[in-house]
């Protein structure tokens, strides 16, 4: 059963990716067909930073982040602009640690199709 992501924020400035799993073909009248690929062709990607946070908050991400790729799992998460959860796998993140106590997440979620 898929986890919450824990509930700490990520910071303003977060980029939303989308990029359909389409072919487009065009023809020389002007003419465009599209050939969709799967059910689910419009998967959203978010690169969030979660910038300045404490230590431990950094540690919760990490280590659940940690658990789910041991486990091969997503996770459930609520973008900030999305009225509902969806599933997610998060790769790749970094760590910076600016000050002691203090630390910035780079992470990608993408979002997964998964039963």
């Amino acid at each position: 059963m898929a986890e919450t992501f824990p509930s700490i924020e990520p910071s303003y400035g977060l980029t939303k990716n989308i990029n359909p799993n389409v072919n487009a073909t065009r023809f020389q009248d002007g003419y465009e067909h599209i050939i969709k690929f799967g059910l689910n062709i419009n998967p959203r990607v978010y690169n969030l930073q979660f910038k300045n946070i404490t230590e431990a908050e950094s540690d919760t991400i990490e280590t659940f982040l940690d658990a789910r790729i041991t486990d091969g799992d997503y996770f459930n998460w609520k973008a900030p602009d999305e009225p509902t959860t969806s599933k997610y796998r998060a790769l790749p993140r970094t760590k910076t640690i600016p000050y002691p106590n203090r630390a910035t997440i780079n992470v990608t979620f993408r979002e997964v199709f998964e039963p």
